[in-house]
């Protein structure tokens, strides 16, 4: 399917979850109270930390899945290695739900800083969220299988399926059966069930096995993949490290109401990265694909269009959204001491998160190619740094110090580690990659000074919620046209829908 599709796709099922997940927090926070919605923002945490024990292996699955679209395996090579992957997720899943649901006493007793909850109700919750999250984790070995053949129309569609049951679909029943922190969470598991089987039923339907041959797990299969899953489940892990240190360091510093308010304001700005990710999700079994076609000019090519594709849009929002942090605080709570006390954070939030989803793109680059060396000791480097500094700054000054450390550093990282990476592959493409990211990123930036330094006008929420939305899309807008790769295929698109349209 065109590349196109599948980004678009992608971004209406991210834009989807998204706005579900963000427009509903004041929701829970008024059926559950803050504390309880306190449990869920940690329950987000701990799905999170379980990508732990991935281990790479999502991505290497994902990778294979793409190769075997361009004709590098068989049907039954790659088969043979989803069993083997399937038992050992299904063994390291089931392993961690038992590990966790022993630790729920300690974690409700000594971690987590309850005050209105009782020990018995939260330690409850966290031995269902335990299994849930394993049931989850396990999803994505099939999303890998899915999105490495570019199916993402359909998983685009069925992830918002899965996010209407699950976010939507508990409104009524905490609304009219109980509104209990685990009754929240039962449902949670529910919806997880039904969402493994349909993702196993369509994987394998995807990948028939020739006529007479059985798959089966083995050694050998998962030998293959050993080399690069490794250099991948350093990076992932180091993914995680990178983003959820000052979450986890702050869910045991704050009161667990204090954290679900913090949760919920990162939650804005953590918007950003989903905005890029739909073209990432597209953008990587394209570029192996390619890469495995030994076809150079089309990777390098896709490349930059999907950096200025990026840009132009997450950077967008970036700038709105610190421009506005407080009023888009206030028009999504109706609290205005919590948009007061939380802007900051989320303005620094965002500017880090623009950065990162920029910087992320070397990566895409080395996925591609299969080398990921490089990425392996950026990641290391970045660790380094990080983590000590937001450690520090989180024990310090909390929640703004784990803001103004994970804007600084990416902005370290952006400015000196990509040119490294692309000078290894690609010799004096830097430049090129950066002045497609200037030129696309100079108006925004120039506005969203601009906006500011100017006074802002005082308006009701939904006055104010328009205006918001109109400076974004008109900044998003021009952004594109700017783009100058990308310049082409808009104006073909609003041609083509203004035939449509006649």
């Amino acid at each position: 399917m065109a590349l196109r599709f599948n980004i678009a796709a992608n971004y209406a099922s991210q834009f989807y979850a998204a706005a579900v997940g963000i427009l509903l927090v004041p929701v829970y926070i008024n059926l559950m109270g803050a504390e309880a919605y306190g449990l869920v923002a940690f329950f987000l945490l701990l799905q999170s930390l379980f990508q732990l024990l991935d281990a790479g292996l999502t991505a290497t699955m994902t990778r294979e899945t793409a190769r075997y679209q361009g004709g590098a395996c068989d049907a039954l090579t790659l088969r043979n290695l989803l069993r083997s992957l399937e038992i050992l997720f299904w063994a390291v899943g089931g392993a961690a739900a038992i590990g966790m649901a022993l630790a729920s006493p300690a974690i409700a007793s000594r971690w987590l800083n309850v005050t209105a909850l009782t020990s018995e109700a939260v330690t409850a919750a966290l031995v269902v969220m335990a299994f849930t999250l394993a049931i989850r984790w396990i999803c994505g070995l099939y999303r890998g299988v899915i999105s490495g053949l570019e199916r993402q129309v359909w998983l685009a569609f069925f992830n918002m399926a899965v996010v209407t049951a699950r976010f939507v679909g508990v409104v009524p029943v905490l609304l009219f059966i109980d509104a209990r922190p685990m009754t929240f969470f039962l449902f949670q598991a529910f919806v997880s069930g039904i969402e493994l089987t349909v993702l196993v039923t369509f994987s394998y339907s995807l990948v028939p096995l020739p006529g007479g041959t059985r798959a089966k797990g083995s050694w050998r299969a998962l030998r293959s993949i050993v080399r690069f899953a490794g250099i991948v489940a350093f990076t992932s892990c180091a993914w995680v490290l990178v983003t959820q240190t000052d979450k986890l360091l702050l869910s045991r510093l704050l009161s667990l109401e204090d954290y679900g308010y913090f949760t919920a304001a990162v939650l804005v700005a953590s918007g950003i990265t989903l905005l890029g990710s739909p073209i990432a999700q597209a953008l990587l079994p394209r570029l192996t694909r390619l890469s495995a076609e030994a076809n150079d000019e089309g990777l390098f090519r896709t490349y930059r269009q999907a950096t200025q594709a990026v840009v132009a849009i997450a950077g967008s929002s970036a700038v709105v959204l610190a421009a506005f942090a407080e009023e888009v605080l206030w028009v999504w709570t109706g609290d205005r001491q919590f948009a007061s006390r939380y802007a900051s954070v989320v303005a620094l939030y965002a500017a880090g998160n623009a950065l990162l989803a920029s910087a992320a793109f070397p990566y895409y680059l080395q996925y591609a190619k299969g080398d990921l060396r490089l990425h392996l000791w950026g990641n290391a480097v970045f660790l380094v740094l990080l983590i000590p500094a937001i450690i520090a700054a989180t024990s310090w000054y909390g929640a703004i110090g784990a803001a103004a450390v994970w804007a600084g550093t990416n902005a370290l990282f952006f400015l000196g580690w990509t040119p490294l990476v692309h000078h290894s592959f690609a010799p004096g493409f830097h430049g090129r990659w950066l002045r497609d990211i200037l030129a696309t990123a100079t108006f925004p930036l120039l506005l969203g000074v601009a906006i500011a330094r100017l006074p802002h006008w005082s308006m009701g929420r939904v006055a104010q919620a328009v205006f918001i939305i109109v400076v974004l899309c008109g900044m998003i807008a021009v952004a594109l046209f700017r783009a100058a790769l990308l310049r082409p295929q808009i104006s073909s698109m609003l041609s083509r829908w203004a035939v449509l349209s006649r």
